[in-house]
């Protein structure tokens, strides 16, 4: 028992940060059609903000800095959608030309957010020691069931931003139809733009709870945007319930698969996405 709690616990906190993740990714490119290759190395920048706060003679609060590392995130992401992938947007002449091109403007910012890392962090694995200690009667790291109340906190708050605010009721209406949205009164170009920040900025917060947890290193980014896609695919295009389905799902797999045979882990990732596409093409989620 004590074993199967552990390892429910552990699926349960890396299947919140992968839904974080993938949430973020679904945004940008379920709402406003950017399939981000970079999404990964906003993860390493919201890691390494936490652990530069932290370590240095500020020492904020990795809870704290978390904040800092979602807000600056979000930041770039706003002004990145609002220069680079609308003026793409605005000189294509269709969606799907606009879709190839950011995804290779993606690519670029992939290159150069990682490069700009490594001179400033360099490659070798950086962590610092965060409530390094278990539980009374359980053998569970506080530091792991801190990220996860948080995530849940983010869940919890980000499905009421969804369903309760107006921003998230046209987010909702864009994901289903860009074109009546606007005819509704939607201003798309701000919904796109709070859409891929909105995306960054989780990614930034999941990255801050990662360095909480985890070694990190700026070469972290590119397996984090993996498994999004991943999961992304298995939760349906552009689903944001289905991320945090899929992002849960891929968490408990990865637990399960770690304490038996960890070097099977990407591996059983990899088999659950080609079952999928076998017998679900569509998504759990998917329309």
């Amino acid at each position: 028992m004590t074993v199967l709690r552990d390892i429910i616990i552990t699926g349960l906190l890396l299947g919140g940060i992968y839904a974080l993740v993938s949430v973020g990714l679904s945004l940008q490119y379920g709402v406003a059609r950017v399939l981000n290759i970079s999404h990964g190395e906003f993860i390493m920048v919201g890691a390494f903000i936490t652990y530069v706060l932290f370590t240095s003679s500020a020492n904020i609060h990795p809870l704290i800095s978390l904040v800092i590392a979602g807000l600056f995130t979000f930041i770039i992401g706003w002004a990145l959608h609002s220069t680079l992938f609308r003026r793409l947007m605005d000189t294509s002449p269709s969606m799907e030309i606009f879709e190839g091109k950011s995804m290779l403007a993606s690519f670029g910012l992939y290159y150069v957010v990682q490069n700009i890392a490594r001179i400033i962090w360099g490659s070798e694995n950086r962590g610092f020691v965060f409530l390094n200690r278990t539980v009374t009667g359980a053998q569970i790291p506080l530091n792991r069931l801190v990220a996860l109340a948080v995530v849940i906190v983010i869940a919890v708050a980000f499905y009421l931003f969804l369903s309760r605010t107006r921003m998230g009721k046209a987010i909702r209406a864009s994901t289903q139809d860009r074109t009546t949205a606007g005819l509704m009164g939607v201003n798309i170009h701000h919904v796109l733009a709070i859409c891929f920040a909105l995306g960054l900025g989780l990614a930034g917060i999941a990255g801050s709870l990662i360095s909480t947890i985890l070694a990190i290193q700026t070469s972290m980014g590119l397996s984090y945007v993996v498994i999004a896609m991943i999961v992304v695919v298995l939760g349906g295009l552009g689903s944001i319930t289905g991320a945090m389905i899929g992002g849960l799902i891929l968490g408990l797999v990865s637990a399960l698969v770690t304490y038996f045979q960890p070097s099977m882990t990407m591996i059983a990732y990899y088999v659950i996405f080609i079952i999928l596409l076998l017998v679900r093409p569509k998504g759990i989620m998917g329309r």
